[in-house]
């Protein structure tokens, strides 16, 4: 019989190779980066107050297409909106909402909006239609800017703009200054 030490493959393949030297510990391989967490909170709270601004929007007199849109927070001079109501107020920026959808809508009113403040703009002019489509609709994208124009801090005033802006179909609105 053979010795059992020759039959060991193992120890065979070690004594042709000889000693070994161990690598080194290699860096992991690359993985795709972890997706960025969900904002639940954030996303459930912008949920609820666009569900509370719709609810808004159903609970509010409804503005039919030929009404003026007008508003003046309480405490700014009424010559103010007077000379808003004449445009007498330089026009710095202007945002057309014709044809975009209310969620469109927005989301547009509200960055323009931000972006009026950010650079300091006294007077903008927000164009939203008269909503005039088939005559049996109110004008959505109107009542939505009303709504939503009462509710911003940084809106002192709104009127309708002159027929030569725009008339009914599109609204001048006087900014407060930042600081």
């Amino acid at each position: 019989m053979s010795d059992p030490s020759d039959d060991d493959d193992a120890a065979l393949f070690r004594a042709a190779i000889g000693p070994v030297k161990p690598l080194p510990p290699a860096a992991s391989p690359p993985q795709k980066p972890r997706p960025r967490p969900a904002a639940r909170m954030a996303e459930r709270d912008e949920a609820d107050a666009r569900s509370e601004f719709q609810r808004g929007l159903d609970e509010m007199a409804r503005l039919e297409a030929g009404d003026v849109l007008s508003h003046r927070r309480e405490g700014l001079p009424a010559r103010l909106l007077q000379r808003l109501k004449k445009g007498q107020f330089s026009v710095q920026d202007e945002l057309d909402l014709h044809g975009a959808t209310a969620a469109q809508a927005e989301t547009l009113l509200r960055q323009f909006l931000l972006e009026a403040h950010a650079h300091d703009h006294g007077c903008v002019r927000i164009i939203h239609g008269k909503g005039q489509r088939d005559g049996r609709e109110l004008p959505v994208l109107k009542n939505l800017v009303d709504r939503l124009l009462r509710q911003r801090a940084d809106v002192l005033a709104f009127h309708s703009a002159p027929p030569a802006q725009g008339g009914t179909g599109a609204v001048l609105v006087l900014l407060a200054r930042r600081g």
